[in-house]
């Protein structure tokens, strides 16, 4: 999991303000199938909004550790059911303060 300084993650909460989730995690949570989708979107966009199933706040807390660490990407915001991560791609879009 990459770790963003303050500035940078207030950067790429207003970069991901206009952003509509790009994943759906539903009721079966994180499967594979999920990641696989998760990685392809993240590989062409680098910054990207997820919108997980439930109101289990505990749940969607686990899901976005794990989406973090399994596509070693950077945790950006979790607000309500939306996640908000963040990996440069090999030529990154976005520059970072």
């Amino acid at each position: 999991m990459r770790l963003l300084t303050s500035a940078q993650r207030r950067f790429l909460r207003a970069k991901a303000h206009h952003l509509q989730p790009l994943v759906l995690i539903g009721d079966a949570g994180l499967t594979a199938a999920v990641l696989k989708e998760a990685e392809a979107t993240l590989a062409r966009h680098e910054l990207i909004k997820l919108k997980v199933h439930g109101d289990d706040r505990a749940r969607r807390e686990r899901v976005f550790n794990e989406i973090c660490e399994g596509l070693h990407a950077a945790p950006v915001q979790h607000i309500g059911k939306t996640l908000v991560i963040y990996r440069p791609a090999e030529k990154p879009q976005l520059a970072l303060p």
